[in-house]
């Protein structure tokens, strides 16, 4: 009778325990599907010589001016976040937006301008207070309603997200005090 018991109803059912066990477990070791990304920024890349154009007339018209309002001292020309920086904050707008529901989220650079009282711990290099900057702001596709209201005064598509913090503290660094910086 034991026997009966053990080899008709337990064995069958052990193996199906087992079984399900091992599936179980391996399901959490495949690593999850990641989001597709878009081939769309390869049409905006530029060569190293195309961006030494753009930074050489900015040199020669923005800078120059920005130089004599500063009695010729420089201001940062270049500004670097790190790549890690910056999957982390993408992964954090993508996530937001996706929670706020949000329409084809993106970011926006603007520039700006450390005030010389600005908190040493804000700034990546505080010996730069007074020097202009960069800060990453989420955007999202504007509604319908507000492109309606909108559509005489701008033709912007894209309108800032305030419920989602902005990024800085980037290095950023002044050129020679030369007018014919070089492009790093």
């Amino acid at each position: 009778m034991k026997t009966y018991f053990f080899t008709k109803i337990l064995t069958p059912l052990c193996a199906a325990l087992t079984l399900a066990f091992c599936l179980l477990s391996c399901t959490g070791c495949s690593e999850p599907p990641k989001e597709p990304v878009s081939n769309s920024y390869k049409k905006k890349l530029i060569s190293y010589r195309e961006g030494r154009v753009l930074f050489d007339e900015y040199t020669r018209t923005n800078h120059e001016i920005l130089m004599k309002y500063r009695n010729g001292e420089p201001d940062s020309r270049w500004y670097w976040f790190s790549l890690e920086d910056m999957e982390g904050y993408i992964k954090y707008v993508k996530e937001n937006a996706r929670k706020q529901k949000l329409k084809n989220p993106g970011i926006r650079i603007y520039m700006g301008k450390y005030p010389m009282n600005h908190p040493k711990n804000r700034m990546a290099k505080p010996e730069y207070a007074g020097y202009q900057t960069i800060f990453l702001v989420p955007t999202t596709q504007k509604r319908e309603r507000e492109k309606a209201m909108s559509r005489s005064a701008a033709t912007e598509e894209n309108t800032d997200v305030s419920s989602i913090e902005s990024m800085n503290m980037t290095n950023l660094a002044p050129p020679p005090k030369t007018l014919s910086g070089t492009m790093p």
